[in-house]
């Protein structure tokens, strides 16, 4: 796990590159390299910091240059000693023992047509001497970063945004409709990027770029196609062994030569991977959080440290257990920063704050449960559509009185949160709705009317254009089965632009390798051939993976109630944040700028104080919004002092 970056037929390449390579320090503090070489009139010129995961020695040392292909690469390959194997038997002599050496020398024999059979995690660029040719790569699922700058026939590249913002000067522009974006979802979706000129090489993709300047995109996995591809073999009978596939997927995560540990909520997901993993690596540790007893009360929280507990005691896993209660003002800007775009989830921090503490033990590298809910429809919004559906069919007249009761209840008392008041609401504020109006509805934040009511008038067009996308991309399936049709979406979003995005930040932000074994190519094949109605029987999700992680854990924790790796945000709100919420809101740069109105966000603030709706998480978007835009504003402005 690295960073990487490079610069193609750009002006001062080497300056730049070092640049962006320096900016990336904290993804690799092991070790650092540079490589040059000309390209027609100009050069290129590829950077990397490393994290050393498999062969800690030199030999598995980036950018990797042998026999005139050069590679600068970002991840981890779990296939990697079966594509060694193979290309031993062809002739390949390899140097050392990294996953890098077998990704180049799998790309000298195979070209592009290596990627399809690639295991992982990954974003790399390559270099061919001979042709002149880089080739940029996103692994399948996008769990890996690559962004991208082209100008003039050049181009520059980094594993983060912030690299390519320092790198310029500051003089990128910040594109107002990925903001906009970002106020929907509170996060800003893969297909768009908070700067204007740059942009993220989509997942399951690769771009060419020739010494004249031309490029060349293609793809080599594309979840729309595996998803249809799962339907069929779910027609023909096909039942995957889920049970078998996960545990495999487990197996290979713990590839590594330093220690790996896992994160453990005491949910389904963390729990089942950490008793995979103690199967196969007896011994290993788990982290697990807790927060300040006087938040978790008011915000009603789940006690999921007795089931961490319970998992670490039965399958021998020595248990760290971190409680949350920062500094919020402090760790707001910083994890603003370390984000690179406006994310709103604050699930953000308690990854920052698990991996830092695993750092600080020596551990390098954490196992995830991260997807199992996209993948297998485990969170509360897709059983919610499903009981939509239902819903729609009770009489006009009781709909409207329940509406009316359930809109005239608080969502908080003085001394606590009322959760089950909150997901009334919440499923009333789309239950009525048609099928991806309700499902965008269930998971985002905003209704049209309260978007546009909330930001610059001048910007319709764009609430218009992002909703538009979200439409077409939900639709853009041949799926008949509405459970995996919310599946695919979320994968080919949610996951992405959120979940993997703010879990490689993070993690990386505290020099630590997080991997996902439930975002495998092999679990989500799996995955896509389980019909929508054995993901949700009757009242539960995510049914037949309980059915599979039955064989291993105690019922209690394979049933218990869906807990939330989440933060007591009204607990937050109400305290900490307080005077930092006013702030923003009467004097922040996104108010004077004009781009989000002063009225709408006092309302806002208002009728959350009251517990009449529960706005925290929206309050919370506008603050990390607010300090990226804060950054990304003042670098420009220095810039522009700097050269007038």
């Amino acid at each position: 796990m690295c960073g990487i970056a490079g610069t193609y037929l750009w002006p001062d390449g080497k300056t730049v590159t070092d640049r962006l390579t320096e900016t990336l320090a904290h993804r690799g503090p092991d070790g650092a390299g540079r490589y040059g070489h000309p390209v027609g009139d100009g050069e290129v010129q590829l950077g990397h910091r490393r994290l050393s995961i498999i062969d800690l020695s030199e030999t598995g040392a980036q950018p990797m240059a042998k026999d005139s292909l050069v590679l600068t690469y970002n991840g981890e390959l779990y296939n990697a000693p079966e594509l060694r194997a193979e290309l031993e038997a062809a002739g390949v002599r390899f140097r050392g023992t990294s996953d890098t050496e077998v990704l180049l020398e799998a790309w000298r024999r195979w070209g592009t047509d290596c990627l399809p059979r690639l295991r992982g995690m990954f974003a790399f660029g390559v270099f061919d001497e001979r042709t002149g040719e880089l080739v940029l790569v996103r692994d399948q699922l996008g769990i890996k970063p690559l962004f991208l700058l082209r100008r003039d026939g050049g181009l520059a590249f980094a594993s983060e945004l912030k690299a390519l913002a320092a790198a310029t000067g500051g003089k990128l522009e910040v594109d107002h409709a990925a903001l906009v974006a970002s106020l929907l979802y509170y996060w800003v979706p893969d297909s768009r990027c908070a700067f204007r000129e740059a942009e993220k090489l989509p997942p399951g993709s690769w771009l060419r770029i020739r010494p004249d300047g031309q490029v060349q995109r293609g793809r080599f996995w594309n979840l729309k196609d595996v998803a249809a591809e799962g339907q069929a073999r779910a027609r023909a009978g096909e039942r995957p062994d889920l049970a078998a596939i996960v545990e495999e997927s487990t197996r290979k995560h713990l590839l590594a030569d330093v220690p790996v540990a896992t994160f453990l909520s005491g949910g389904l997901d963390s729990s089942w991977l950490t008793a995979l993993a103690a199967r196969h690596q007896p011994g290993i540790s788990a982290y697990t959080i807790g927060f300040r007893a006087e938040d978790a009360r008011f915000e009603a929280m789940p006690d999921d440290l007795r089931y961490a507990r319970q998992v670490a005691e039965r399958f021998g896993v020595e248990l760290h257990e971190i409680e949350i209660a920062p500094n919020v003002l402090d760790l707001l800007p910083q994890m603003t920063y370390s984000l690179d775009e406006p994310i709103g989830d604050p699930a953000a921090i308690n990854t920052f704050l698990i991996c830092q503490a695993a750092r600080e033990a020596g551990v390098k590298v954490m196992l995830s449960g991260m997807g199992a809910d996209e993948l297998f429809a485990g969170y509360r919004k897709h059983l919610a559509n499903l009981l939509a559906l239902r819903y729609q069919r009770v009489p006009g007249p009781v709909r409207r009185g329940v509406s009316g009761v359930v809109d005239r209840l608080p969502v908080a008392t003085s001394r606590r949160g009322l959760r089950s008041v909150r997901f009334a609401k919440r499923f009333l504020s789309f239950a009525d709705l048609p099928e991806e109006t309700a499902f965008r509805r269930s998971y985002t934040m905003y209704e049209q009317d309260e978007l546009l009511a909330l930001v610059d008038p001048d910007l319709a067009g764009t609430v218009d254009d992002v909703l538009t996308e979200h439409a077409d991309t939900y639709e853009d399936n041949t799926l008949d089965d509405f459970v995996n049709r919310m599946c695919l979406a979320d994968a080919r979003m949610f996951l992405p632009g959120l979940n993997l995005t703010y879990t490689d930040r993070s993690s990386m932000a505290a020099s630590t390798e997080v991997r996902t074994p439930y975002v495998d190519v092999e679990v989500v094949k799996a995955a896509f051939a389980v019909p929508g109605d054995r993901k949700i029987v009757k009242r539960q999700g995510k049914a037949v993976l309980k059915e599979a992680a039955s064989s291993i854990l105690p019922r209690e924790i394979v049933y218990r109630p869906k807990g939330l790796f989440s933060a007591p945000l009204r607990a937050w709100m109400s305290r900490d944040l307080a005077p930092l919420v006013r702030e923003v809101v009467n004097d922040g740069e996104l108010v004077r700028s004009g781009f989000l109105r002063r009225d709408a966000l006092n309302r806002m603030v208002a009728v959350d104080a009251a517990g009449q709706q529960d706005f925290s998480k929206h309050l919370w978007h506008v603050l990390t919004l607010e300090y990226w835009y804060r950054d990304a504003t003042s670098r420009s402005d220095q810039s522009t002092r700097q050269t007038a």
